[in-house]
């Protein structure tokens, strides 16, 4: 019998939950129903217990929206372009360990395809082999961090757009083929009303953004410095610890995430990824 458990933090905001109790292979439109509903609610669910082929996976993934390949080429599977393999090659020829692969997602709280035209509506994982510790992700509600801005924040983001590209200010582009980098930059409103549950909330990506639309190149640096210092409120988190067979979603449009980055390099861990976009961009549009 399906068993919904909520997991955030106790006294806060409903942030995360985990899901027992099923088989996402045999999942009838009613059963996907209370499923898609725990992913509006709780922003990022952990479905437990499951043993997927790739073929499963991207079905299930499938029923939250259209499935698109990553932007970064080089860990997606040879077979399944739509699926990237996180974890592999972190080491190099010279057997050293490639920081980059080690710590992918590790840097800072982001929210995934901010440098897109269309924005990611959701990022899956698929848990192949986990470490015997650390190696954790933390998921934090990005209503919750609109919800306490200060109202001065708020009149000034209202209506303004951020300009985001694949490495933001610093450039990180290592993970793109030399042919993807240095895009022209893509503007996403700070303060978009979600599409589904008609909540506002702040979608701001410290990582990728370059600047805020609009406003004087000072103004905007220190917009982006208050809004990375706020935007992570202690109580409105989720820390999921992996276990094998976990698929775990997570809505990018109301949710940020970071990998913890803590866990033995020389132990596997391994997801398969899927991007979920809420509706079918053709190809030639996916990336302008």
């Amino acid at each position: 019998m399906l068993k919904i458990e909520p997991m955030g933090t106790a006294g806060g905001p409903r942030v995360g939950c985990a899901i027992s109790g099923v088989d996402v292979r045999k999942l009838d439109a009613a059963g996907f129903a209370p499923i898609y509903q725990a992913f509006l609610d709780y922003g990022v669910i952990a479905v437990r217990g499951q043993e997927l082929t790739i073929e499963d996976f991207l079905a299930y993934s499938r029923r939250f929206g259209f499935v698109v390949p990553h932007p970064s080429k080089s860990t997606r599977h040879p077979e399944h372009p739509e699926l990237t393999v996180l974890g592999i090659d972190k080491f190099g020829p010279d057997g050293k360990l490639r920081p980059a692969v080690y710590l992918r997602g590790a840097e800072n709280f982001h929210t995934d395809g901010a440098y897109d035209p269309v924005p990611f509506k959701a990022t899956q994982l698929y848990s192949v082999a986990v470490p015997s510790r650390g190696g954790d992700t933390h998921f934090a509600s990005m209503y919750a961090a609109w919800d306490v801005l200060p109202e001065r924040l708020k009149t000034l983001l209202a209506g303004k757009r951020g300009a985001y590209r694949y490495g933001g200010r610093r450039q990180k582009q290592e993970l793109l083929n030399p042919e993807d980098r240095d895009r022209a930059p893509v503007f996403h409103p700070l303060a978009p009303v979600h599409a589904e549950s008609g909540r506002t909330s702040l979608y701001f990506d410290p990582g990728k953004i370059l600047f805020i639309e609009g406003m004087e190149a000072a103004q905007s640096e220190d917009v982006i410095a208050e809004l990375s210092e706020r935007m992570i409120v202690e109580n409105a988190r989720y820390n999921h610890h992996w276990q094998v067979g976990d698929a775990v979603i997570w809505d990018n449009r109301c949710m940020v995430h970071k990998a913890a980055g803590d866990y033995p390099p020389e132990e596997d861990r391994i997801h398969w990824r899927v991007s979920i976009l809420d509706r079918e961009v053709p190809e030639e549009k996916l990336r302008a």
